[in-house]
């Protein structure tokens, strides 16, 4: 880093001092600390921001059994998202332009119980979620990512989606309202 300040730290055999330092002698350069505080304020910043990124999962669950026992008491309509969250783009599309957009995420607080349900190629799954998530892709005969199904408080299918149809969290949420019954 040109013109950045350093603090010298002098590696040299014992009794000379910093002025008589002996030819063989040599110096380590420390970043000064402001440079350090100013990493140090980046490196927050971005562990800050991965946590906000991370919020938007709180909302999403993956036990499916639960979830129907969840919209059963609260009367909420279900919604299944079969996706390929490492894999493929127009699931990452989907979840970037529309289900992590606060318009989403608090229409579904309020009116939805959310289910992802995951078929990662990248990363690891527990095998028992593996296969949860498998036998409700053969249940609701699911043939593309991303997949949206729409099911009623008792797990009935009201509407599915296939694609990136719904771009938008307004497309969204006016096909939940138009499908909800």
């Amino acid at each position: 880093m040109v013109g950045t300040p350093h603090r010298r730290c002098p590696i040299f055999y014992a009794r000379h001092s910093i002025q008589h330092l002996p030819r063989f002698g040599f110096l380590i350069e420390f970043p000064s600390n402001e440079v350090i505080l100013e990493a140090m304020k980046r490196l927050l910043l971005c562990l800050f921001l991965a946590t906000i990124s991370l919020h938007a999962s709180d909302i999403w669950g993956t036990d499916y059994p639960a979830a129907l026992t969840q919209a059963s008491s609260s009367k909420k309509p279900i919604l299944l998202e079969f996706t390929g969250s490492d894999w493929c783009p127009p699931c990452m599309k989907l979840t970037k332009d529309v289900f992590e957009q606060p318009a989403f995420e608090d229409f579904a607080k309020e009116n939805l119980v959310l289910v992802k349900l995951d078929f990662p190629q990248a990363k690891e799954q527990p095998a028992e979620l593996k296969a949860a998530n498998e036998a409700l892709s053969q249940k609701y005969q699911v043939e593309g990512f991303p997949t949206l199904i729409l099911l009623d408080s008792t797990g009935k299918e009201l509407a599915r989606v296939v694609g990136l149809k719904l771009r938008t969290p307004e497309a969204f949420l006016k096909w939940v309202q138009d499908n909800r019954k």
